[in-house]
């Protein structure tokens, strides 16, 4: 009887090769993207990483010059004040629909706010002002008129 050589060493070899070979090339490409997109930036509030992205340098010049410069960073009015998790959901959604923008080079040149944002931004805006505007907002919602602080208050975080 003749005996059959056994392939298998030879094969798990080649495929613990390329297995090797694509997580390296995983985890490398995954280092080299969390370094160039300057990911851990993000985790903070500093109001000097929004202009990672250089259509935000205008913006970030506005607010640095604006009313509530000394007050207010970007998180304040962009992100909920209610909850942790509402926060992060904004933050993360936001994060993706920022990166892949940028990626793809479709950013717009003049940035509309998103209703989504707007109805985050106006929270902000209350959750600082709402005792003041109490009365303006009473008047208002008997009319039945809609209004958000942006409708009159377009530019105040980034006016210059």
């Amino acid at each position: 009887m003749a005996t059959a050589t056994k392939p298998a060493p030879r094969l798990r070899r080649v495929l613990s090769i390329v297995a090797a070979v694509f997580i390296g090339s995983v985890v490398g490409s995954g280092i080299f993207s969390v370094g160039y997109s300057e990911l851990p930036s993000y985790l903070s509030s500093d109001p000097k990483t929004c202009t990672n992205c250089h259509v935000m340098q205008e913006y970030y010049d506005a607010w640095d010059k604006g009313p509530h410069h000394a007050v207010a960073t970007c998180d304040d009015c962009h992100l909920p004040h209610d909850n942790i998790i509402d926060r992060y959901k904004v933050q993360l959604s936001d994060g993706i629909l920022h990166t892949y923008r940028f990626t793809t080079q479709t950013y717009p040149t003049t940035i509309v706010i998103r209703p989504s944002s707007l109805d985050v931004v106006n929270g902000a805006c209350l959750s600082c002002h709402g005792d003041m505007t109490e009365m303006i907002r009473y008047t208002v919602s008997v009319t039945g008129d809609p209004v958000t602080c942006t409708h009159c208050h377009s530019d105040i975080g980034h006016s210059t």
